[in-house]
């Protein structure tokens, strides 16, 4: 169901840009909360966030200047922000070229879907993908299962589980949410570990 742009303001700042990313022929996806959205599950989060590769970064904030952006490249590294002036105030967008240390490449966009995002079709990221960004953002300074619980929950049919197993074996942290989860029935860790194994 769509989402009116008068209770949700950011989904109009999300098209503008896709929509200018487009017309200038940069490569993008959707990531985070809004391809959650997308797909059709619940999030917890409310941003914007495009997946970019880092040699383009220059290029997305020269493009969206040209309709109005305020561009940022903050001290991070692995980002660049953009900013919406629009009567609701700056709303932000993150064009993020390494999210938990994995570089955007072509590989990146080929796990994507178009879908249309309040009728602007645009390239969203994998369930699968967007379940391995959500447990590897997950640290000793930082653990919240309660953020990504409603995105198993809800995209739980569209996540390849074995590859989400094989990929974030380096983390105790997916670790135990995935036990977490397998213990409320969203997934069966034991056939994902020996799906994994069997790559």
């Amino acid at each position: 169901m769509a989402v009116s742009e008068d209770r949700q303001p950011l989904i109009a700042t999300l098209k503008k840009a896709a929509f200018h990313l487009k017309d200038a022929g940069i490569p993008f996806c959707l990531a985070g909360s809004f391809a959650v959205y997308a797909r059709g599950g619940e999030s917890v989060d409310h941003d914007i966030d495009f997946l970019i590769k880092e040699e383009d970064a220059g290029r997305v904030l020269a493009s969206l200047a040209e309709v109005g952006f305020r561009g940022e490249v903050p001290p991070e590294g692995w980002l660049v922000k953009a900013w919406d002036d629009t009567e609701q105030g700056d709303l932000l967008i993150d064009f993020i070229f390494c999210p938990v240390q994995r570089p955007v490449t072509d590989a990146t966009f080929q796990d994507t879907d178009v879908i249309a995002v309040n009728a602007c079709h645009m390239p969203v990221l994998s369930a699968t993908e967007l379940m391995i960004h959500k447990v590897l953002t997950w640290s000793a300074h930082y653990c919240d299962f309660a953020r990504g619980l409603p995105v198993a929950r809800s995209l739980r049919e569209q996540i390849d589980w074995p590859r989400v197993y094989r990929e974030t074996a380096h983390s105790p942290y997916a670790h135990a949410f995935l036990f977490l989860i397998d213990r409320l029935g969203v997934m069966s860790m034991a056939e994902a570990n020996a799906l994994a194994a069997a790559v």
